[in-house]
């Protein structure tokens, strides 16, 4: 299947949000004493509520990380690899950057402990740089579900994310049913399903959309798009009548004091606009990729792509440095807090931040480069089983465990340094990177250098720079482009770990008899049907 290069872009235009959203609700004010506090935007000028409707773009990353993972799978089955290998390989994509930002910061925090700062400025910049933690357990434990929700979506297709979205809408809808004073720990623990539920759902539409349930050729268009038109048109009519005559608030990002929440846990109101966002993607789909046919678009996704994680993992450090720059030391004007003056303050605080940031990225390049040749020397074999895969299981559990309490509390809780999930977060790595005997001779290590899946970060689930986008982006250097998805010359090299034209694997092995049958996807089963 060609490289779906919009898919890229997906990535790219969500994590940039991201970045942009976090910075514009960061506001400081330094107090006489010399004291600087964050107060809340969203709860101190409530209006800015309504700026998630456009900031809250974490459905495109499940919907992109959906429609990569079905790739990857597919071929990964298709070669006989493992569930245990194909889940521990995007792990460990994911993990190793994850621990050494991890480290770093609680290493910081160590510090400063020790030097007796402040416990509040150390709980809440502890905060701060693990706000955007939320996504990654999310992420890893849908990753590890995605052998058994591919199996699903073969069998039932469409079905199996409505049948997982009804579930969510009650399960939210039930969440909503009491005051926060009456809510157990039994609805609780129910709410706290949603998590893999809507989430869940947009991923599962996400492997719809590549085996071309919701976007495709000739006869199949008019029925893909009536489909799209569906989700952006039901699910902002539904997140309407949830947020104004039902219980729900406007806001999609966690706001202190309001008694439901449509992120902790995702409630129905977020099922709803996840939807109607996954509609109009889908809508666009076909502007946006004759925009990405120019050359200089293409390389600015790119860009983004390939710096994905870092921007995601590292951005709220600016935020410190600019705090260290020009609020200690006074040099930054302040205006009352949500004035017109303060927003246009805005702009120069968004550019500031951006130059700050690239330093960052480009000073953390040979720290990718050097996790980058760590990850080749640890990363699984793609057939692991019995003790390394129970190994690998174990390892990511741990660390699904210590991820969750730094999105829930921070990497200071208290102004005290987290012991247990410090140590929890690198056992769980440790385990997880040691599990693996060498790669057997039918890996190259390759996988997921293919497909949708050649940028390093975007859903944090891609290897380390692809060799389709790097032979795209030389392509592009030397003034040639290649269309894409366009079939290579017989002799040429073909993007790593991609099944061959002759039908043959790579390193000349046949390919199991199970790949002609996945080379007829769910929609042209169902229109067979």
């Amino acid at each position: 299947m060609s490289r779906d290069r919009y898919v890229d872009f997906l990535r790219a235009w969500a994590i940039l949000l991201v970045v942009l959203g976090h910075w514009l609700i960061t506001g400081l004010i330094r107090h006489p004493d010399g004291e600087i506090t964050a107060p809340e935007l969203l709860a101190t000028v409530p209006w800015t509520q309504w700026l998630t409707l456009g900031f809250q773009i974490m459905p495109l990353f499940f919907l992109a990380g959906g429609h990569a993972a079905a790739g990857s799978w597919a071929r990964a089955r298709a070669a006989g690899g493992s569930a245990a290998g194909w889940v521990g390989q995007r792990a460990v994509r994911l993990l190793l950057p994850t621990a050494v930002y991890s480290g770093l910061v609680l290493l910081a925090v160590g510090v400063c402990s020790a030097l007796g700062v402040d416990r509040a400025t150390l709980a809440l910049v502890g905060w701060a740089m693990a706000m955007q933690f939320w996504f990654l357990p999310v992420y890893l434990l849908l990753s590890a579900l995605t052998p058994m929700l591919y199996a699903l979506h073969e069998r039932w297709g469409l079905r199996v994310p409505v049948g997982m979205g009804v579930v969510g809408l009650g399960v939210g809808m039930l969440v909503a049913a009491g005051d926060a004073s009456s809510r157990g720990s039994a609805v609780e623990a129910i709410g706290a399903l949603n998590y893999l539920l809507v989430w869940g759902v947009v991923y599962q539409l996400g492997l719809c959309w590549r085996d071309g349930l919701l976007g495709g050729d000739g006869e199949t268009a008019p029925r893909a798009r009536g489909r799209a038109v569906a989700l952006a048109v039901g699910g902002g009519a539904g997140f309407a009548l949830l947020v104004g005559p039902g219980p729900f608030p406007v806001s999609l990002i966690l706001v202190t004091g309001e008694e439901l929440s449509n992120t902790n846990p995702p409630s129905a109101a977020m099922l709803a606009w996840s939807l109607a966002q996954v509609g109009v993607a889908l809508l666009i789909a076909p502007v946006v990729r004759r925009a990405l046919e120019r050359a200089r678009v293409r390389r600015a996704v790119r860009v983004l792509g390939a710096g994905s994680m870092a921007l995601y993992l590292w951005h709220m450090l600016p935020v410190l440095i600019v705090a260290a720059a020009f609020y200690l030391t006074g040099l930054a004007p302040e205006p009352r807090y949500g004035s017109t003056d303060w927003w246009a303050l805005r702009v120069p605080w968004l550019l500031v931040l951006g130059i700050v940031l690239v330093g960052v990225v480009r000073a953390l390049r040979p720290v990718e480069r050097a996790l980058a040749s760590v990850e080749v020397r640890v990363r699984p074999g793609a057939g692991i089983r019995g003790a390394a895969a129970w190994r690998m299981w174990a390892g990511l559990g741990v660390s699904v465990w210590a991820l969750t309490y730094f999105a829930g509390h921070g990497f200071a809780y208290g102004g005290e340094f987290p012991v247990r999930p410090a140590v929890g977060l690198a056992l769980g790595v440790v385990t997880l990177c040691a599990a693996f005997p060498r790669r057997d001779d039918g890996d190259d290590g390759s996988e997921g250098n293919n497909g949708g899946e050649g940028n390093n970060g975007g859903d944090a689930d891609d290897n380390h720079g692809g060799a389709e986008a790097q032979e795209s982006g030389r392509a592009e250097r030397s003034g040639q482009t290649q269309p894409s998805g366009q079939t290579q010359p017989s002799g040429r090299a073909q993007p790593s770990g991609q099944v061959q034209s002759s039908g043959r694997a790579r390193r000349g092995r046949g390919v199991p008899e199970e790949a002609a049958r996945l080379g007829r996807s769910p929609a042209e089963r169902e229109t067979r049907r």
